[in-house]
């Protein structure tokens, strides 16, 4: 059955737009408490959120919803999405919420739900969700003494940052180094700053001002222009670019160029292999890394793992094949020795980390593999399937033949937007290039 309300990362849309509404937010809390029940004792369920102005509206329905069902809700305040599933194991929660949409503009928002465990949800409990939201909960609301209360954690900030430098060796510091921390305007405005601070390094932060509208506005790690020009400015070491919610980063060396996931995971997956500490004989990643990045794991007797797109496939696989460092080209991040989820904040420290060790810049050290020319295009459609049309299925064919083994193609529908993304990969760019616009052109014709 296909799912109605959540995509790849939980229940996301336009704040008060078709789908993500103050109505929604408050049965989503009665029904995700609901379907958390565990027996007759009070349940409670953490909420933190990233800056967005619709936070608030957001926020004060799910604690409505879920006070209803008879569950304790403690606030977390502004807090990045690892925060909120690292808190929710620390304070016995029997549900972690964060409310975010991650790098989306600030008029977007969404729901992500977390187990007790720390983990998101499984396919089959969002299905069991939804069909509660579907359905009349009203015989199922707590009365009288059952209803639940709120509480503000005011140390909820000071505990992550806490957890996070212990996930470092106890010798490690990071005095004189210079950095640059580009925190989006988002959840982690605070934290990042502060954990850098209290290790060592000269920080500077940039978008650590939210007003509640720019949040990932021309800064964060999809906008990277604005800390790769601080980092040449400063003369700084490295740029830390994470997004709105903190659960992904994106490097910046010190000559002011961008570093991405891939290459990140090749600095982690080599240096943990070489300490004994790496699991799993490689890494997982998903369809979108770059081929270089697997020629460059099996130079070094590692293997790549793919993955369908998405932070939870990738520690899906992570979990079933006893692999610890997997991620996402854009910068998803998962050392599940430390996280049940991407955190750039720790995923960025223990890159430094090895840094620290290796004493290089971070041109030197983070310059892995050539990555082969890769390709993307996104192309917008206002509705239907247009990878369903007979047309764009015969360009895509034609692109596969066309490439004849040496590259591959990925086409497929974004989870959180309504977006084409169309990769194409391959030794000849040119030729690669090519297949991309004509396919892309084929969608647009019918979207």
């Amino acid at each position: 059955m296909a799912r109605k309300y959540f995509g790849t990362d939980g229940i996301r849309g336009l704040a008060n737009g078709e789908k993500l509404t103050p109505e929604l937010a408050l049965k989503v809390g009665m029904a995700t408490g609901l379907a958390f029940r565990r027996g007759d004792y009070r349940h409670r369920v953490v909420i933190g959120k990233d800056t967005r102005r619709s936070g608030y509206m957001i926020e004060a329905a799910l604690q409505a919803g879920f006070t209803a069902v008879g569950m304790d809700v403690f606030r977390l305040g502004p807090m990045p999405t690892p925060a909120v599933a690292m808190l929710t194991r620390s304070l016995r929660a029997d549900i972690g919420v964060m409310i975010s949409a991650s790098h989306n503009p600030f008029d977007d928002n969404g729901i992500k739900i977390f187990r007790p465990d720390g983990y998101k949800l499984s396919d089959s409990v969002e299905r069991e969700i939804e069909e509660l939201l579907e359905s009349d909960l009203s015989a199922r609301l707590a009365q009288g003494r059952g209803i639940g209360r709120a509480k503000h954690i005011d140390e909820a900030g000071t505990r992550y940052v806490e957890y996070a430098k212990r996930t470092l060796p106890r010798n490690v510091d990071f005095t004189g180094l210079r950095i640059v921390v580009d925190c989006a305007n988002g959840a982690a405005y605070k934290v990042a700053p502060e954990a850098l601070w209290e290790l060592g390094a000269e920080v500077f932060p940039i978008g650590v001002d939210p007003d509640g509208f720019n949040i990932n506005d021309k800064v964060g790690s999809t906008s990277t222009e604005a800390v790769c020009a601080k980092v040449k400015e400063l003369r700084a070491d490295i740029g830390i670019a994470l997004d709105g919610d903190a659960d992904r980063v994106i490097i910046i060396d010190e000559k002011g160029d961008v570093v991405d996931g891939d290459q990140f995971m090749a600095v982690i997956g080599h240096s943990w292999a070489q300490r004994g500490l790496l699991q799993g004989g490689g890494i997982v990643a998903t369809i979108m890394s770059n081929l270089g990045l697997e020629r460059y794991l099996n130079s070094i007797d590692l293997t790549l793992e793919r993955t369908q797109v998405g932070d939870r496939y990738v520690l899906e696989a992570m979990r079933a094949k006893g692999f610890n460092v997997g991620g996402e080209q854009s910068g998803h991040i998962i050392l599940s020795d430390f996280t049940t989820t991407g955190d750039g904040l720790v995923a960025a420290m223990q890159l430094l980390t090895v840094l620290q060790e290796q004493s290089r810049p971070v041109s030197e050290v983070c310059n892995r593999f050539e990555k082969v020319p890769q390709l993307m295009n996104n192309v917008r459609f206002r509705q239907g399937k247009p990878l369903d049309n007979k047309q764009v299925k015969q360009v895509i064919a034609e692109g596969n033949s066309r490439l004849e083994g040496k590259g591959r193609l990925i086409i497929r529908e974004s989870g959180t937007e309504p977006v084409i993304r169309v990769m194409g990969e391959g030794d000849d760019e040119g030729l690669v290039a090519a297949i991309v616009r004509d396919i892309a052109n084929a969608i647009r014709q019918v979207a």
